[in-house]
């Protein structure tokens, strides 16, 4: 026979505890920090336009200094703008510039770079493959896969449309 509301043990509805749903939601938004939309698309603007100029400009400087085509000096560049990410994460400056940009460090390679570094600096203390490995590669497994699942269905409309592999 099932429990009358109210004897002991079991929850009702009518405990001054108890709130709605959409009362919770009036009483957080209360408490929740107003947003700049503008300003934060403004700062993420300003900061991802600055880690591309960057970006270039170590381009440049490999194009010019070791006189590579654009198409070699790619490779070098990203493991620059990747050496740099993590020196900057590793000294704590990476973090504190994307607080104040938000999305605009989340430029593909140094934001990935980041994250990466973020996690296994966090979980060093755990040991390197339990702690560091473990973690480190959880985000970069969902990249990875992400990654190889959309190289790999681009290549198969590439076959079926006949535009990709004859040189």
């Amino acid at each position: 026979m099932p429990a009358k509301s109210g004897q002991r043990g079991f929850r009702t509805n009518t405990s001054p505890l108890s709130i709605s749903e959409k009362d919770y939601q009036s009483v957080s938004q209360k408490h929740e920090p107003s947003r700049n939309l503008f300003a934060n698309c403004v700062r993420a603007f300003l900061v991802g336009g600055v880690i591309c100029v960057i970006g270039q400009a170590i381009q440049e400087a490999f194009m010019a200094g070791m006189h590579l085509s654009a198409k070699d000096a790619a490779a070098p560049t990203s493991s620059m703008m990747i050496l740099l990410s993590v020196i900057l994460t590793c000294i704590g400056v990476y973090d504190k510039i994307a607080q104040w940009a938000g999305a605009g460090t989340a430029v593909p390679i140094t934001g990935f770079a980041n994250s990466m570094c973020s996690a296994a600096l966090e979980y060093r203390s755990e040991g390197l493959v339990l702690g560091v490995g473990a973690n480190m590669f959880k985000l970069a497994g969902s990249v990875v896969v992400f990654g190889v699942v959309a190289a790999f269905v681009v290549g198969v409309i590439y076959a079926i449309l006949g535009l990709g592999g004859h040189h």
